[in-house]
């Protein structure tokens, strides 16, 4: 166990850069079901791995899109949204988000705009799903309207992760979202962030050599 619990440390960034790799983000209140719809959808399939450095909860899934094996990485809050913001590195490379709120508790809809706020401000241009969860406990829920999701011309989902209902749908459809931001994506956050890591990876390759130098300098001389 103490070996799988240590997998998870060796996230890499760039691994999201590989074409048959994409990240999925959820967002909402505590307790609106986010992990239960994951672990719905996953079933017996998933192996959950808390990341205590990262304070989140990863779900590693396999998926075919259009005859191609895609990679997926579901990244759960494990928390964090307790404190009504999510750290800027759970958004990082995010190439789709899905969105939760209780369909019994208004406050969490009402919430919302603070969660989609945020997520604009670091990822401007990923697909975002609303997802409408919990209406085994309000069946008259799907036939309210909720504005939010009209407003910003988001695609809404009614949701239930204690029976299934539409759990499947709703992951299936975030992955083809998320495939079809990251092969046609002109983010210009993701424009931003590769060219810090270019400017990075120059400046550690120009560091190199002096680095090397300086270490036979300061080697002591044999006496």
């Amino acid at each position: 166990m103490a070996g799988d619990r240590a997998k998870p440390c060796e996230l890499d960034q760039e691994k999201y850069d590989a074409d048959d790799n994409v990240k999925i983000i959820c967002l909402g209140d505590s307790a609106v079901g986010k992990s239960k719809l994951m672990e719905r959808f996953l079933m017996n399939g998933f192996q959950p791995q808390q990341l205590s450095t990262y304070a989140l909860t990863l779900y590693k899934h396999t998926a075919t899109v259009d005859g191609k094996t895609i990679l997926v990485d579901f990244w759960d809050t494990a928390g964090q949204e307790r404190f009504q913001s999510m750290h800027a590195s759970y958004y990082h490379k995010a190439h789709a988000c899905i969105m939760v709120f209780d369909v019994q508790r208004k406050v969490t809809y009402k919430n919302l705009s603070t969660w989609y706020a945020e997520l604009r401000e670091f990822r401007p241009e990923i697909p975002c799903i609303v997802v409408a969860n919990k209406i085994d406990a309000d069946i008259n829920a799907t036939q309210k309207s909720f504005s939010f999701a009209r407003k910003f011309s988001l695609p809404l989902y009614f949701v239930s992760a204690a029976d299934g209902t539409n759990v499947v749908k709703l992951f299936n459809d975030a992955i083809r979202l998320a495939v079809s931001y990251k092969q046609n994506s002109q983010d210009f956050m993701d424009e931003v962030l590769r060219e810090l890591e270019n400017f990075k990876l120059e400046q550690k390759e120009e560091d190199a050599p002096d680095q090397d130098q300086s270490s036979r300098i300061e080697s002591p001389s044999p006496s």
